[in-house]
């Protein structure tokens, strides 16, 4: 957990403009910097970047948010992993805090990768050592400088290797890197032994874990680093450092299921490749890969385990796809993987392969129609019970609208119907997210009074505790003066909306800033939040009197009597 404190310090040191300009070329326009949108394909620019507010727009796709959002969209980081790539920076030292026993926290030793580092370098030097993992290298066919770019090691056949790399191999480190394992008695042993070792390295370049293949028969045939505080292997993707560049290249990104799927296609030059570590395709993989490319292909072996593992990656994948984004599956004959194929058949014609993939919407339809027959009631019948599950799961509305139709003609319903049968919400095309500078809506009061808190959080302060609105949008001012008023009204305008992220008024905030970016520069944010809170307070005053004056005076308790008497001189 990272301290709320250090975020908002963080965001402080921080300007959005040198942060986004690591990454996209940004052009002045008046006060604010404009460019094409790095999150969607566009040809006159709609991303938005205001020095002054400290956030991002498109208002092309709707992309939203602060420094530490675009890193995490943009390079494909977790929260955690952009805070300590913005922290480094500028020279801070993130600090990270875990919980232990008795909910106190204590802090991640950052020596934990340094340690990390240290076997690398001693399995890499074992390698040198050894003309057996050398020769099974080269008979699978890389070369020493793939096996260097990848950091690939070797792991010897003996108890206590790394007593050579560590003075003190009784360290509580080692056991909680995962790289010993303590036993009975006080006996400790190397997790990795005769294994050739790929170190997984998390995309900010430090090795958090490992991978180690037997060399000849044996099992397990793949043994991975244990869960660790530096290594969760449902959040991780072999090779994604090496491949970061090439994905963003090729526009795609080949999920596959080995290391050596991984190494080998980048040896014959497809580099867009990473692997799952050990485990089925998570969302957060998802997530992760749709963040840095618009395309990801699944690949996997063409038998039953295959075909099992592809349609646990589609239903993990349905929630998170987004229209205008694709998925594909690619499976390549029983006999073979990647590996293997392009070793056998080389680089243009697995390339073809991929280009062959099949897409997302014609996998699910035909996996849900698989040996029924659609001629019949009770066939159709049963095409609607396997796909309503799939179905309903997907919140992209495009994607969801064409799948719902498809879905009808083969089930011989309507579109209606179906939707009914399935108690879901029609799709409806929701407007294009856009900056229209005629005819724009005047925004509310209480949409307003958000522009003002988020615009200068102190003037929080001048509202009273327990302040409530009547209306759309003030549920969620009631809720950033909770937040404020938590945080003594000492916040900063990012750091106040960071803190929002994740949260059901995510959008409402996000909505509130693009509309900022037409203020103008003369505009007098206290002068408008003054107003705005005589107008509301005027508001509930006319409201409270006219409940009142309905009730009547004999119905008054007396402090009823006391309100309306005071309201009715103040006129």
């Amino acid at each position: 957990m990272i301290p709320k404190s250090f975020i908002q310090d963080l965001l402080n040191r921080l300007d959005i403009v040198d942060v986004v300009e690591r990454y996209v070329p940004l052009k002045k326009a008046g006060a604010n910097f404009v460019a094409c949108c790095p999150f969607h394909n566009e040809k006159s620019p709609s991303f938005t970047v205001s020095q002054a507010k400290q956030f991002y727009h498109c208002f092309g796709c709707g992309a939203h948010g602060t420094a530490i959002g675009f890193v995490m969209e943009h390079a494909g980081l977790g929260y955690v992993d952009a805070i300590e790539e913005l922290a480094r920076s500028v020279g801070l030292d993130v600090p990270n805090e875990r919980p232990v026993a008795g909910g106190t926290f204590q802090k991640t030793a950052p020596d934990l990768y340094e340690v990390m580092q240290t076997a690398t370098r001693y399995y890499r030097e074992q390698l040198k050592q050894s003309p057996r993992a050398i020769d099974y290298l080269k008979q699978r066919g890389l070369s020493g400088e793939i096996a260097a770019r990848f950091g690939i090691g070797y792991a010897p056949d003996a108890w206590q290797n790394l007593a050579a790399a560590f003075p003190d191999y009784h360290d509580e480190v080692l056991v909680e890197t995962g790289l010993v394992i303590a036993g009975d008695e006080g006996k400790r042993y190397d997790r990795f032994r005769d294994r050739i070792m790929f170190p997984i390295i998390n995309v900010r370049g430090q090795v958090i874990g490992f991978g180690g293949r037997v060399l000849d028969k044996g099992e397990p045939k793949y043994l991975n680093s244990p869960e660790t505080p530096l290594f969760e292997k449902g959040r991780e993707l072999y090779g994604l450092f090496q491949a970061q560049k090439a994905i963003r290249a090729a526009q795609q990104v080949l999920v596959v299921e080995g290391y050596m799927d991984v190494v080998a296609l980048a040896q014959h030059g497809v580099e867009y490749a990473v692997a799952t570590l050990g485990t089925a395709t998570t969302p957060y993989h998802v997530q992760k890969l749709l963040r840095l490319t618009g395309h990801i292909i699944f690949s996997f072996d063409g038998d039953k385990a295959g075909q099992k593992a592809a349609w646990r990656a589609l239903e993990n994948a349905l929630p998170y796809l987004h229209d205008g984004k694709r998925i594909s599956f690619l499976f390549l004959p029983v006999e073979h993987d990647p590996d293997s194929f392009i070793r056998e058949s080389g680089k243009d014609a697995f390339e073809q392969r991929v280009q062959e993939a099949v897409p997302l919407s014609t996998y699910l339809l035909r996996e849900v129609s698989a040996e029924l027959d659609l001629r019949t009631q009770e066939g159709r019948n049963q095409l609607l019970q396997r796909a309503k599950p799939l179905l309903t799961a997907i919140v992209a509305p495009a994607t969801a609208l064409l799948l719902r139709k498809e879905v009808a003609a083969l089930s011989g319903v309507s579109q209606a119907e179906l939707e009914a049968l399935y108690e879901v919400e029609p799709v409806v095309r929701a407007p294009r997210p856009g900056f229209q500078r005629a005819g724009r809506t005047p925004p509310s009061a209480h949409r307003l009074l958000l522009q003002c808190l988020i615009a200068q959080p102190a003037l929080g302060a001048q509202l009273p505790a327990g302040w409530h609105g009547e209306g759309a949008g003030a549920e969620a001012v009631a809720d950033v003066l909770l937040v404020l008023r938590e945080a003594d009204f000492d916040l900063s305008s990012p750091a106040l909306t960071q803190l929002f992220q994740g949260t059901t008024h995510e959008k409402t905030l996000a909505a509130a800033e693009a509309d900022m970016l037409h203020w103008g520069e003369n505009f007098d944010v206290a002068a408008e939040f003054a107003g705005l809170v005589g107008k509301l307070n005027e508001g509930q005053r006319r409201q409270q009197f006219q409940i009142l004056q309905a009730k009547g005076l004999s119905k008054m308790t007396d402090s009823e009597r006391e309100q309306y008497l005071q309201l009715l001189q103040r006129g």
